[in-house]
């Protein structure tokens, strides 16, 4: 069945529609604007327990992950965290999951449904789980699905650590900061906006949770007031921003999920390999829409720039302050300045990038060092 929060069930909440990515949790709560105005202002509490959390436990659980997921985590002592991703063989991204080590387990949390390619001859995909499983070997780990067990809240604004303190929780100032809850763990987040912080709290106590949040000042949220911001602060939500073909440096996943220097993983040899002595084929750019129709294009919809296809469509959004943006994958040569359509069919208007969204066009480390050999 598909999943359903009880928290749609108390009074206010409107459910995303059927077939949204948000499916499940609510989409806002009668003023979507009003959510993320309070969300830059103030602090809001966000329902987002539709995630999947696994739990890695075992004393050899930082060493045998450190094999099979993107990031550098032999050192990832308790009380912090990370983002991480799983790759296939040619580098491109299968799994997003954002990491936490607390308590003696690494809890892992994803999208729901999130898989990785199988590493056997026969291909295919897998469940995280059964990717992570199949890799296990004879590493002294286990691996849990604790979805069921555990939910996910978000606090956010300027004022979310006024309202946590209220409800007994203090976290380090640092990003990924991690502090132990009871049956749980809280963790910062460098995004999306100014001040974030993840509550993954016993699903049993999850209205509990959520009464003692908004008592303290929290405004509830739905997952429209989320994306918008996490569309604005440039972050990516796998499937939706990323393609089959995604490798980590189009989407900003290098350096704060893969690591380029660390060997043993899946795909690391495209991502050192990029990232010393090429450049990516494709960039994620912020797009500002032509609000005057009242249209906007969806998730999957081409960018073209003149007679030519320059890239695919991911997050759109409407935000309170910029309108209607969106993210989307576009072609490394296509310029700020150019004058884009984007959409299909009968959903087509003009876009323009937001300059401050292109990457800068730093020198390759690797082939910097070769033009330095050859004098």
């Amino acid at each position: 069945m598909p999943y359903r929060s009880p928290l749609l069930d108390l009074p206010g909440p409107i459910a995303a529609p059927d077939g949204h990515p948000e499916e499940g949790v609510p989409w806002h709560w009668g003023d979507p604007f009003a959510e993320q105005r309070t969300a830059t202002r103030g602090a809001v509490v966000i329902d987002r327990s539709h995630r999947e959390i696994l739990a890695v436990t075992g004393e050899e659980r930082l060493s045998w992950l450190h094999l099979v997921i993107s990031q550098h985590v032999t050192g990832l002592t308790e009380g912090t965290g990370t983002e991480a991703l799983v790759l296939d063989s040619q580098g491109r991204v299968d799994t997003h999951m954002v990491v936490a080590h607390s308590g003696g387990t690494v809890w892992l949390d994803s999208d729901r449904g999130a898989v990785a390619s199988s590493a056997l001859p026969s291909g295919g995909k897998q469940t995280l789980r059964e990717y992570l499983e199949a890799m296990k070997f004879w590493s002294k780990v286990d691996i849990r699905d604790v979805s069921d067990e555990l939910a996910l809240l978000t606090v956010l604004g300027p004022d979310a650590d006024r309202v946590l303190a209220s409800v007994d929780v203090t976290l380090s100032p640092d990003a990924y900061s991690v502090v132990p809850l009871p049956g749980g763990f809280a963790r910062r987040m460098p995004w999306p906006g100014r001040n974030s912080v993840d509550l993954a709290v016993p699903r049993a106590d999850l209205a509990d949770w959520w009464r003692r949040l908004t008592d303290a000042g929290a405004r509830p949220a739905g997952s429209w007031a989320f994306d918008a911001l996490r569309v604005e602060s440039l972050r990516p939500r796998l499937g939706i921003d990323t393609d089959e073909r995604t490798i980590p440096h189009e989407v900003n996943w290098v350096d704060s999920a893969a690591h380029v220097a660390k060997g043993c993983y899946r795909g690391q040899e495209t991502v050192a390999k990029v990232h010393n002595v090429g450049r990516p084929p494709r960039f994620m750019a912020l797009l500002h829409l032509d609000g005057s129709p009242e249209i906007t294009p969806e998730t999957g919809d081409p960018v073209v720039l003149g007679e030519r296809t320059v890239g695919r469509v991911g997050s759109v959004v409407q935000h309170h302050e910029l309108g209607p943006i969106a993210l989307a994958l576009v072609k490394r040569s296509t310029q700020p300045g150019a004058e884009l359509l984007v959409g299909a069919e009968d959903r087509v208007v003009q876009a323009a990038i937001d300059p401050d969204s292109v990457p800068g066009e730093a020198p390759a480390p690797g082939r910097e060092a070769a033009q330095r050999l050859r004098g």
